[in-house]
């Protein structure tokens, strides 16, 4: 069914009056108030500017948009929540004022409109209820709810209450106290065309759903809300006492941090959280539903679970690893260098299917007897499954069955089976040579990780051994095509420090192996010794068999050893195959299968 907004042009108090039949409220996955004084300070300033320039009376000044939608009678704010309050404790501050000045006319007309905009009213006697409001904040994050349902009744907040909502009240009433004295002929006038002249927007939509998507397109002051805020709520709402939902706030707050240190995002634990969920109902589909869409199902119901913020602490665990290198005394697999590696290098996988089987694999056997190992042997198969069908095939919708039946398998064993289908290793020798563009850092890496057992810098680029930009008479016996072909060949690539990579830029090989020889890159390194110190077209073929050997017997082994693993047997490989193991590991050294 489409969906529907509804837009009008209203003046301040009458929307706001609005809330007498429809309560405003601040949902829980808000941010909490955040206005600063000086915010405060150019609203008033722009409010009082407005009112002396408005002689007419033929202008309106336009406050903005709130969006909103209702939910079970209640108006919950989506957008404008900080407007929102703001005007709340604005017209309570000057409500305040006008009650202990002189009574008039005009103070008891402006009362009486401000009355209707802040208080509830006894339906029989029309009087207003100032014990209540018709606004309430229901953050999550914030301890100062009650707070601002205190300054709203009472017209009170004690000089020791350093919260925004008491700071900005204050403030409001010094500023208007401060206006009314210097100039009080005019503060009616002011009055005037704040309840007549303040316009705003209030946009109506028919769902959350609806409301979230109009408050992320409209939204150019800050972070829109995301699926987490919403999912905070959902779970704290779920929680019964006090207790368990003070527990869970600061287990929030400790996930949150841990995951901006690590570049990552709780947003993006939920979505690696809901594969392992579909994959234990037995959900195979290729198709991905929105990551709201598929926790909002059935209300919420797959966020009761109690163990939920156990498993997304638990996957913050690999994304430390990944994202910031970190290791944990704790967790003794996360200081294998092995393991590291493998998480380093897929890692480049040119799409994010790769961290889906990862986050199953690890929430389930994460506790099991030798998982150091299990998990290294399984990061090695699955790499090797990932790299040679991208390489045959470099589209995501060509590992997305592959992935989906994994998750399912990896939940009834350690060494599930893998169903990406099989693989002409013969045949992928020349989509190493030459691969998708998108594969050579995954490539290169993987050929790094055969020669040391460091991980790579963090920052590296790839590096043409051979420049780009080349002179004609270098190779006057090729034509150009052929030369551009060559070059871009795996051969002619290395990791390289992206610093040390400015410093060597275009240079021809001799003056690049000065640069060469101050790499942390073993493989890169090894080039500063090659003698004589030319790099010809001759050298590029040479290293590229080196190269695409190593790399290709490195994704079989890794694929044989599971088999071993798997079957529990010693795997009996061909004989042809036996020599040829054989063969490289005679010319390059055991290293070539190690990683």
């Amino acid at each position: 069914m489409a969906s529907s907004i509804e837009v009008n042009k209203k003046k301040v108090c009458d929307f706001l009056a609005e809330g007498k039949e429809h309560k405003f409220v601040v949902p829980e996955y808000q941010r909490p108030y955040e206005w600063t004084e000086e915010q405060v300070d150019t609203l008033f300033d722009d409010l009082w500017e407005f009112s002396a320039s408005n002689k007419d009376e033929n202008e309106d000044y336009f406050l903005g948009c709130i969006v909103f939608y209702e939910n079970n009678g209640e108006y919950e704010i989506i957008d404008g929540q900080q407007r929102l309050t703001s005007l709340f404790l604005f017209l309570r501050a000057i409500y305040g004022s006008l009650e202990k000045g002189e009574e008039t006319p005009e103070s008891k007309n402006f009362m009486s409109k401000i009355e209707k905009s802040i208080w509830p009213e006894d339906e029989m006697t029309g009087k207003v209820i100032k014990s209540q409001t018709l606004l309430e904040s229901r953050v999550v994050d914030s301890q100062y709810g009650d707070v601002l349902a205190d300054i709203l009744t009472s017209g009170q907040a004690p000089e020791e209450h350093e919260d925004h909502y008491s700071v900005n009240f204050r403030r409001f009433q010094e500023r208007f106290q401060q206006a009314s004295a210097k100039n009080s002929l005019s503060i009616y006038r002011f009055l005037l065309d704040v309840t007549k002249h303040v316009i705003i927007f209030p946009i109506q939509a028919d769902t959350q759903e609806t409301a979230l998507r109009i408050f992320s397109t409209l939204n150019d002051r800050g972070l829109p809300l995301s699926d987490a805020d919403i999912f905070k709520a959902k779970i704290y709402g779920f929680l019964e006492s006090e207790k368990q939902k003070e527990g869970f706030i600061e287990q929030w707050k400790a996930l949150d941090e841990r995951a901006n240190e690590s570049e990552e995002s709780i947003q993006k634990l939920f979505q690696y959280y809901m594969f392992y969920l579909r994959a234990k109902d037995g959900d195979t589909q290729t198709t991905t539903p929105g990551v709201r869409r598929y926790y909002a199902e059935n209300k919420f119901s797959k966020l009761k679970n109690p163990k939920i913020m156990e498993d997304l602490d638990a996957l913050m665990d690999v994304w430390e690893v990944v994202n910031a290198r970190m290791e944990s005394n704790d967790l003794p697999w996360t200081s294998n260098p092995e393991i590291r590696k493998q998480l380093d290098l897929l890692n480049m996988y040119p799409n994010e299917f790769w961290k889906y089987p990862v986050g199953v694999f690890y929430l389930t056997h994460r506790d099991k007897e030798d998982f150091e190992g299990k998990f290294l042997r399984f990061l090695r198969k699955f790499a090797s499954e990932m790299i040679a069908k991208f390489l045959k095939t470099p589209t995501v919708s060509t590992v997305k069955p592959g992935v989906m039946k994994l998750n399912t398998a990896i939940l009834e064993s350690d060494t599930p089976g893998f169903e990406f289908g099989d693989v002409n290793w013969q045949s992928l020798r020349e989509q190493v040579k030459l691969p998708n563009k998108r594969s050579f850092r995954m490539l290169l890496a993987l050929y790094a990780y055969t020669q040391q057992d460091d991980l790579l810098p963090a920052k590296w680029e790839i590096e043409h051994i051979f420049p780009k930009k080349w002179q004609s008479s270098h190779f006057p016996e090729y034509s150009d095509s052929v030369v551009n072909e060559r070059i871009e060949h795996l051969g002619n690539k290395v990791p390289f420090e992206k610093k040390l990579n400015i410093v060597a830029s275009n240079g021809y090989f001799e003056r690049k192996q000065k640069e060469y020889a101050k790499s942390s890159i073993a493989a890169t390194k090894a080039l500063a010794k090659k003698s004589p110190a030319t790099w010809e077209l001759s050298d590029i073929d040479e290293r590229g068999v080196r190269v695409t050997d190593v790399i290709i017997e490195t994704l079989r082994q890794w694929g044989a050893d599971y088999a071993s693993e798997q079957e529990n047997v010693t795997l009996q490989i061909s004989e042809e195959d036996a020599e040829l193991v054989k063969a490289l590991k005679e010319k390059y050294g055991d290293s070539i299968l190690g990683l």
